[in-house]
């Protein structure tokens, strides 16, 4: 354990905490520009620094060491803070009121808290690249933190970005969409500023509800439910959906419906699909389909693969096939009319709308994705009250849900929903404990083994790109254990997608994971073939899973991505 001093304050630390954590102990947060709580030490900005035994060093770099005396106010130390943001200034765009990040950019706090004025501004002028039409890039506003490279890099394993002389670029100076980029978003999430963000696609959903020939709907993600109270202030998970559904109308919605349906939709497929492999001796482990940047990384990186993955379209094509075949039909509404708006916690899901296979409705099946950013300053615009806003219900035929469709959210998720299904579907018997925590958690890497009336099998959680990767080469090796395989490209699942509200640290995707499994808990059902709606689907419409109109719409292939 290390004594010292911060500001006059005694702290003791374990051997290996920097200063800035010290400081943090003491009672005194140390701005910064490049340090991320779940990334490495990057001490690129210089803006950390504080005065450590009568010299200037960086805190974020700097172990505390016993006898050690900090401070972190004095006026050699402001100077220093000010004269090396004001390198970082010099150079980046004075452009806030037309960014994305306006209000919610670590360099434009930083900036005021140290009372930043009269700067000096020379910005760069370098093209933006929107060729992914799923996330931005604007390389004139990169601060060097490097925080992208690692994300992409270490832990998504992607590659898409390196370093040349100290400067994140894409891999040999390439468009995004010639890298092999998944679209997954994890580098806008750690950005500290705009240099890259989603592609906004506000404007196109307000043209589509000023168009009076166009029935605007809209589905839910399972994982916005719980971040969306984050971007409008409040506690994670804290907002009424019921109230929630009504500010969708206020918006102009005309229809609000859930993606946790389809996500019990999903698992009656999936889970057939599943015990279809085992009885006919089919590829195996089969790996799960929900998440779109898992299936660009597969399409990329192991495209000799594919036949283990699922052919179940996600719960978001699902929906968007269904509502303009079903719903329209039920409905007595023109599919034709019908413009399909998904909210999503996901920036891979507007790559993956606009997929030519998605079109299985005769029409693109979803034909726009909202972020949960995007919609949390579509509230912002039309200020909904949301303390006097009257509740108002979802919409049925595709609104009904289980406790298993909530927990699609979070890593894991999507395995325990279909073993609840799987178990019962087997064994014939109730399943009386429907929690397998054994493969919940934010670990990289979950595995477990489920006894299916005496035949025993070995699940998998791949937490992140990373974790797939190594599941993938053992899948390519022929080692691998397992029968089935859930695959979530974001760390800690959906609530963690590439559109989710900023912060996005590790602490509070946990936060929202709690708040997920709080929600299935407080379900009356929790088994998705136990879906009163979805029950109906199949005795009026799809008639048995895997049938051939389930093929026909919900079901799909993937190709082999050469870049």
């Amino acid at each position: 354990m290390m004594d010292l001093q911060v500001n006059g304050i005694g702290v003791t630390v374990p051997e290996g905490t920097t200063v800035m954590q010290a400081c943090a102990q003491a009672g005194f947060i140390i701005p910064s520009l490049c340090s991320h709580p779940d990334l490495k030490v990057k001490d690129n900005c210089k803006v950390c620094v504080v005065d450590i035994n009568g010299e200037i060093k960086t805190s974020c770099a700097t172990e505390a060491a016993h006898g050690m005396v900090v401070k972190t106010f004095t006026p050699e130390v402001v100077k220093a803070k000010k004269e090396n943001l004001q390198k970082i200034l010099e150079v980046h765009p004075q452009d806030c009121l037309n960014c994305a990040r306006n209000q919610n950019c670590e360099l434009q706090t930083l900036s005021e808290t140290l009372i930043m004025r009269d700067v000096v501004n020379k910005p760069q002028q370098l093209p933006i690249d929107v060729s992914t039409f799923a996330i931005v890039r604007e390389p004139s506003k990169c601060t060097l933190c490097l925080r992208c490279v690692e994300m992409c890099n270490d832990i998504q394993t992607v590659g898409a970005l390196e370093v040349v002389d100290g400067i994140p670029q894409t891999v040999d100076g390439k468009l995004l969409s010639e890298t092999t980029c998944v679209t997954c978003g994890q580098c806008a999430l750690v950005c500290p500023v705009g240099a890259i963000t989603e592609y906004e696609q506000m404007e196109e959903f307000l043209a589509a509800v000023a168009d009076p020939d166009k029935i605007v709907i809209t589905q839910i993600a399972p994982a916005v439910r719980v971040a969306i109270a984050e971007e409008l202030g409040m506690a994670t998970g804290s907002l009424d959906m019921l109230k929630f559904a009504a500010g969708l109308r206020q918006l102009g919605f005309d229809y609000v419906f859930h993606t946790n349906f389809t996500a019990d939709l999903t698992i009656l497929e999936e889970g057939n699909e599943l015990l279809k492999r085992l009885k006919e001796g089919g590829t195996l482990p089969m790996l799960t389909s929900c998440s779109p940047g898992w299936i660009n990384f597969i399409e990329t990186f192991y495209p000799e693969q594919l036949d283990h993955v699922s052919s179940c379209k996600s719960p978001q094509q699902m929906f968007g096939a269904l509502a303009k075949t079903y719903w329209a039909e039920k409905s007595g509404v023109d599919p034709a009319k019908i413009y399909s708006v998904s909210i999503m916690p996901c920036t891979a899901k507007k790559f993956e709308a606009a997929r030519p296979e998605m079109n299985s409705s005769g029409y693109q099946d979803v034909d726009l994705v909202l972020t949960t950013r995007e919609i949390g300053k579509l509230f912002r615009i039309g200020g909904p009250h949301w303390d006097k806003l009257e509740p108002t219900p979802f919409d049925s035929l595709l609104g009904a849900y289980t406790g298993a469709a909530v927990i699609f959210g979070a890593s894991g998720g999507v395995m325990e929903a279909a073993l609840r299904t799987v178990y019962e579907v087997v064994t014939g018997k109730t399943l009386e404990d429907v929690n397998f925590t054994g493969v919940r958690g934010f670990e990289g890497m979950k595995e477990a083994e489920v006894d299916l009336d005496g035949t025993k099998i070995k699940v998998a959680v791949a937490n992140s790109l990373g974790c797939a990767r190594k599941i993938m080469d053992e899948i390519k090796a022929g080692t691998s254990p397992y029968t089935f395989i859930e695959v979530m490209c974001c760390p800690g699942g959906c609530i963690g997608g590439g559109g989710q509200p900023i912060p996005s640290t590790v602490a509070k995707k946990c936060e929202r994971i709690e708040a997920i499994y709080v929600e299935d808990a407080a379900c009356e059902l929790r088994k998705s073939h136990d879906n009163p709606e979805v029950k109906k689907l199949y005795e009026d419409f799809l008639h048995e899973p895997l049938g051939h109109k389930s093929h026909e719409l919900l079901h799909t292939h993937y190709t082999p991505r050469n870049k």
